[in-house]
């Protein structure tokens, strides 16, 4: 199979009007809960409830993606889109101007973050019909890079709004930015068709739909090994903070870790021919694992920064898997199919980095992110049947 290169990627006017959609979405988020989180420590002193406002967006995940993805499928993906942006703008006006006390914040936050899994899916389910082939590849790996670099982009442009605007200028801020994707994927994408539609009720179609996927032997073997690599790199990397014990040491080490993460997607995207990224899928997501066994030895920020790099650049191991996911899933299914394949990965992170954490206070920080290093190594070889890619001679089968 021939591969594609980024010229033809960005060549394709639907993809830029995503790419662009989905900087505004990443950035936006990182600078929402990044203030909320502000916020609410202003109002509370309470470091926990803090960090719980910083968590909250990602906790309803696991509810969303078990019961309302079906929605994915049965509405036009541009319509989800925009309504997900509307949804976001309207959260950050109630949170910066109505005055809500924190348990409302939350809960607002909670209740409409259950629909964030279907918005998501909708995202990841147009990306084939958009590029089709190995340009899809290509397309996961830009946003992969675009995701990292936006995240660092967020924090750093959250951290000068705060000091300039204050909490509730960040938010005003953040729903300006979702108001601007709203009107970009809008008029910037053609409005396609649902891609299936049941007489079944939401929940009970997404309960039937993933029961579908996960007794599938292939499309499981496939989730599994997107979801447990990264559930024990989440592990590590939870503990870094607590290892360091100094919050500006940390922030070098998982910003460099980011950066390996983007470094990963962009090399192995362009370079590796789509034969050879299949192959790399093992020994990539073997790479997540080892260099956390280093932490060990009790390294310094400079060499805790640098292993922490080169294992995120092991992330890119995901990029063989996406065109073996694509032709698993049936196309009628298809956004339900990736609303699960996220929805599986941030809940498996947030159970890593609980699990690891409980660890570390048994064992240390340091011996906890190399157990967390050990285990994604042991899970990696665990599913290397799914990992490796298969023979030319079964691709029919």
């Amino acid at each position: 199979m021939k591969g594609a290169t980024f010229g033809e990627v960005f060549a394709v006017r639907e993809f830029r009007v995503l790419f662009g959609g989905f900087a505004l979405l990443v950035v936006g988020d990182s600078i929402k809960m990044l203030a909320l989180s502000v916020l609410v420590y202003t109002r509370t002193g309470s470091p926990g409830l803090s960090a719980a406002a910083y968590m909250a967006g990602w906790l309803p995940y696991i509810v969303g993606g078990l019961f309302l993805l079906s929605l994915a499928d049965r509405l036009p993906a541009r319509r989800l889109m925009v309504i997900g942006e509307l949804v976001r703008a309207m959260v950050c006006a109630l949170l910066a101007f109505a005055g809500l006390p924190v348990w409302a914040m939350l809960a607002l936050v909670l209740v409409t973050g259950l629909f964030s899994p279907v918005f998501g899916a909708a995202w990841w389910a147009l990306l084939p019909d958009v590029l089709p082939g190995d340009a899809f590849v290509l397309g996961r790996s830009l946003l992969g890079v675009t995701s990292a670099s936006a995240q660092i982009v967020g924090l750093a442009a959250g951290g000068v709004f705060l000091a300039v605007t204050g909490p509730s200028g960040a938010l005003a801020v953040t729903g300006g930015l979702s108001l601007v994707a709203a009107v970009v994927l809008r008029f910037g994408l053609p409005d396609r068709p649902a891609r299936g539609a049941s007489g079944r009720g939401a929940v009970r179609e997404t309960l039937r739909v993933n029961r579908r996927l996960l007794s599938d032997r292939p499309v499981r073997g496939l989730l599994l090994a997107g979801w447990l690599p990264c559930m024990c790199l989440a592990g590590a990397e939870a503990m870094v903070v607590p290892y360091l014990g100094a919050q500006g040491q940390s922030g070098v080490v998982l910003a460099m870790a980011a950066a390996g993460m983007a470094v990963g997607e962009f090399t192995v995207g362009r370079f590796a021919a789509p034969g050879l990224r299949e192959r790399l899928s093992l020994p990539l997501a073997v790479l997540l694992g080892v260099p956390w066994l280093g932490f060990a030895a009790g390294p310094g920020v400079g060499w805790a920064a640098g292993l922490a790099a080169v294992a995120a650049a092991g992330l890119s191991y995901q990029l063989g898997l996406q065109r073996r996911f694509v032709d698993a899933v049936p196309e009628e299914v298809r956004g339900q199919a990736f609303g699960l394949q996220s929805a599986g990965l941030m809940t498996g992170q947030a159970v890593g980095a609980a699990l690891i954490g409980v660890l570390g206070e048994l064992i240390t920080p340091r011996y906890a992110i190399a157990v967390a290093g050990g285990a994604a190594v042991l899970v990696a070889l665990a599913l290397a049947r799914h990992l490796r890619a298969p023979l030319p001679s079964s691709a029919a089968g």
